[in-house]
Parts: structure tokens; sequence; C-alpha cells
């Protein structure tokens, strides 16, 4: 299938939307959504569906924070979504926003330094040419990191600036021949159907070579901030395969509402992808018999028949929140804003 003209929509829309001045942001997003639009944001933003309240809640104290902002992509695609058998057609662009944080954002002090907010944006794009829905997921807790308020016990993995592809060749700009696609998606679905059978028996360990049937052994997990990055796939277990599989119990898969791919590149997001309860300990949280929803969003690179790359986006301060800890709250409180 050829997806050009959705991707040259989504590109379009995003010059406009980045170099519009801020009260025309309304103006763009009017443009080229439509009446109905559904914008789904990471805690504490949530969905909304007006276009000026997406603006107001968001896009405004974002930028006024960071300003000047550059969005830096790294991987941009899109494809046929396998969720309703390829009736609507996703476009997602994934890569860091770059600013001078100036001014306090969600009660995280400004450091007056550039900072890097990590996102990864999906866009359903219409038959009419309009964008009808958007799911936009950030990484708050790596702004804290940056700001020097990290607000978590020590992560399991490594936290750094992630990089784009180690092929850099992510944007996807060009039509791909649909055969690669469907390579791509053939893994990504054999690896979910693996972990989602693992998941069925919350005492077994999953073995390495579980993994290595869809991954190359020397992975890179880009986790979200308060997890980390691993490299090997001994490490991603060690550091938050096993951490995830021990210290959480009663997971549920609650399937996607985007999973597409192009060329080798693939993703999808849930909202919310599953549920759990905490036995204690994962990433520092008491034991609750809360069941808590998990948002996330995977990105992947395939290289030959198996995953190489991932890049990851969790909304733990949801999460958190779910189970009585406001980390934004907590943080404004101890400084004052």
């Amino acid at each position: 299938m050829n997806f050009q003209k959705e991707k040259n929509i989504v590109r379009n829309y995003i010059e406009d939307f980045d170099k519009a001045s801020d009260g025309d942001l309304s103006g763009v997003l009017e443009k080229y959504t439509t009446k109905d639009y559904h914008w789904r944001g990471m805690h504490p933003f949530y969905e909304k569906y007006d276009a000026k309240e997406v603006i107001d809640t968001f896009w405004q104290p974002f930028r006024k924070a960071f300003s000047p902002i550059q969005r830096r992509v790294d991987i941009f695609f899109a494809g046929a979504n396998d969720c309703d058998e390829g009736k609507t057609t996703w476009v997602v662009n994934v890569g860091n926003f770059l600013g001078l944080f100036d001014h306090n954002w969600l009660g995280i002090p400004a450091t007056g330094k550039m900072a890097f907010l990590r996102y990864a944006e999906f866009h359903r794009v219409n038959q009419a040419g309009k964008i009808a829905e958007t799911a936009l997921f950030c990484d708050v807790i790596s702004v804290m990191h940056q700001a020097g308020h990290y607000p978590l016990p020590p992560m399991t993995g490594a936290a750094f600036l992630y990089p784009g592809p180690r092929t850099h060749d992510g944007l996807l700009y060009d039509e791909k021949a649909s055969e690669e696609a469907e390579k791509t998606m053939e893994v990504l679905n054999q690896m979910i159907a693996d972990l989602d059978t693992l998941n069925t028996n919350d005492a077994e360990k999953c073995p390495p070579e579980l993994l290595a049937k869809t991954w190359n052994k020397d992975m890179i997990w880009y986790g979200p901030f308060g997890i980390g990055a691993s490299y090997t796939i001994e490490r991603y277990q060690h550091q938050h395969q096993y951490p995830f599989r021990d210290n959480l119990y009663d997971k549920v898969f609650n399937g996607h509402i985007a999973r597409f791919a192009e060329g080798n590149y693939c993703g999808f997001f849930g909202w919310p992808n599953l549920n759990n309860k905490n036995k204690g300990g994962f990433l520092g949280l008491p034991a609750s018999e809360v069941n808590a929803p998990m948002r996330v969003v995977d990105i992947y690179r395939r290289e030959g028949d198996k995953l190489a790359e991932n890049w990851v986006y969790i909304d733990l301060l949801h999460y958190f929140y779910e189970q009585g800890l406001d980390v934004l709250e907590r943080m404004r409180q101890i400084n004052r804003t």
C-alpha cells in the first residue's frame, strides 16, 4: 500500500504547526484536524476533544517553558493499522523536542539551559485527508532528570540522551516496498504472541532463547527514564524484563489502538496496553492491590529477520498516580511552584 498522501499531510502539518506563533497554533490545528478531533496525552494532560483545549493544556505551556523549540525527528513512517485489519492509516514521528528551559514546567524548576523532551507522536489520517486522532507520548521524567530533580530510586538501566537508529535510515519519507512491512509485522506479532503467552504464567522465567527468536543478541532497548536503557538480551533481561516479571503480577494484555509497519520499522501504542498489580519493589513502589494501567509505546527497527532496536515510552507518571503517588504534585510542594 502507498501511504505518501498521509505522510505528506502530517509533514505539512508539523512544518506549519512548528513555525506558527502562539496565537496561530489553534488555527493551524483546526486546519489540519477533524471537527471531532481526539487528542491523547500522558499524565497530567489526558484526553482532549477540542483543538483549542489541546493548545491551552499542552502546547502553549510547553512552548513558553522551552522556547525556542526545535523538533528533531529521528523516525518517521506510516502504515495500515493491524488492529482493525487495515481500515485506518496512522503516521508516527519519534525523536526529541529541544529548547531552552527558561520557565518552570509542570512544577519542574527551569534551568536556563538546553533540555530535551523525548516524544512519540501518532496521527490517524482519515480518507478526507484530515487528522482525526493524535496520541502524544513524552518522557516528562527525562526532563526532571536533566533538571537535577529526578524523583525515583536509581534506574536499573542507563539514562542518557538516546540516539536515533544506528543505521540512520529512520525517516521513511519515500515510498517503501510493502513486502518489507509484511516481514516487519510478522516478527513483531510473533514477539507479542510469545510474551503474551509468557505473561499468563507469572512464575515462569523468560529463557533468553525465547527472546532470541525475534531479537538480535545485541539488541538495544531504550526504555523510559525511571527504568533506563539496556544493551544485549542478557542485560535487558536483568535490567528490565526480570524486575518487571518478578515484581508485577496479574498481568492482563488489553491490546493496542494502533499497530503498524513500513519498511523495516514498526510500532504500536495502547490506552492502556496492559494492567498489572505490584508485589512491591518495581521502580521502588511498595506493594499494591491496585490494578494499575500501563500506557505504552514501542517503536522498533528490524534488521534481517529480527528486531534490533526498540524505543519505549511508558506513562509512568500515570502508573504511579493510580497507585497513590502524585510525582508532579510532590515536586510542586517541594519547590512551592
